[in-house]
């Protein structure tokens, strides 16, 4: 990719009704960059007949109503924009990274997955729970309701999806899949396995800011008892410091 260009985008069919936009570059930050800038114009610039715009971590689900539209129409929409778009270099940042420390309860209620993970990526899990606690994880994506969806988990395998997703987990509750984790901002369903808890909010809409994070801030999980995650102030999560 010359420095003056920006990736080349890959639509296709998803069902009958929707597109799936990807970047395919090597290097996967680029790619995670693009995507995100991909979503962010196509959705200033919505055209008619789009339903939903889903977020990946390096893709994006365009669903369309096809009474009102047609996938060719789609497609061009997206290409045209990206065409448009500035380069997507790996090293931009508009600002600061932060870092969170997050305290989670890990047990077999807030966690209801942990034990089949661990059988399934060979490990105790309590060994789970330290490879989790001495992973260093960087905020890729602000998903669906702002989940932030992050990179870095540090296991022997990458860790399969629910094959039944559940239908409503609680807010606060830390979940893996492959090799990345996420935070669940609302109640509501997930198909990612939940293996334990923040007492903390990381959403809050009557704040003026209302989402504690953003692309490129640093997490760590840090393991707590239910009587500590009972003992803390637990209220809108903030950042310990700006990472370095």
């Amino acid at each position: 990719m010359s420095a003056a260009q920006f990736p080349a985008v890959t639509v296709e069919p998803f069902g009958d009704s929707a597109v799936m936009v990807t970047v395919p570059h090597p290097d996967p930050v680029v790619r995670r960059t693009a995507i995100v800038a991909v979503r962010d114009r196509f959705l200033a610039h919505r055209p008619p007949g789009v339903l939903d715009v889903v977020s990946g971590l390096e893709s994006l689900l365009v669903e369309y109503d096809p009474l009102a539209t047609a996938p060719q129409h789609v497609e061009y929409a997206i290409r045209l924009l990206a065409g448009r778009m500035p380069a997507a270099r790996r090293s931009a940042r508009a600002r600061t990274a932060r870092r969170f420390a997050i305290p989670v309860v890990f047990d077999e209620e807030t966690g209801p997955d942990l034990l089949s993970v661990a059988e399934e990526v060979g490990l105790a899990a309590a060994e789970v729970v330290e490879a989790i606690a001495e992973s260093t994880f960087t905020i890729s994506l602000l998903g669906a309701a702002m989940a932030p969806m992050m990179d870095g988990l540090r296991v022997p395998r990458p860790v399969r999806r629910l094959a039944e997703p559940r239908t409503d987990v609680a807010p606060g509750a830390i979940m893996i899949a492959g090799t990345n984790a996420i935070i669940q901002p609302f109640p509501g369903p997930t198909g990612w396995r939940v293996v334990g808890r923040t007492p903390h909010t990381i959403v809050d809409i009557s704040r003026p800011d209302p989402v504690s994070f953003a692309t490129g801030d640093v997490v760590r999980f840090v393991p707590v008892t239910r009587d500590e995650a009972a003992a803390l102030d637990a209220g809108f999560l903030m950042p310990v410091e700006v990472a370095v």
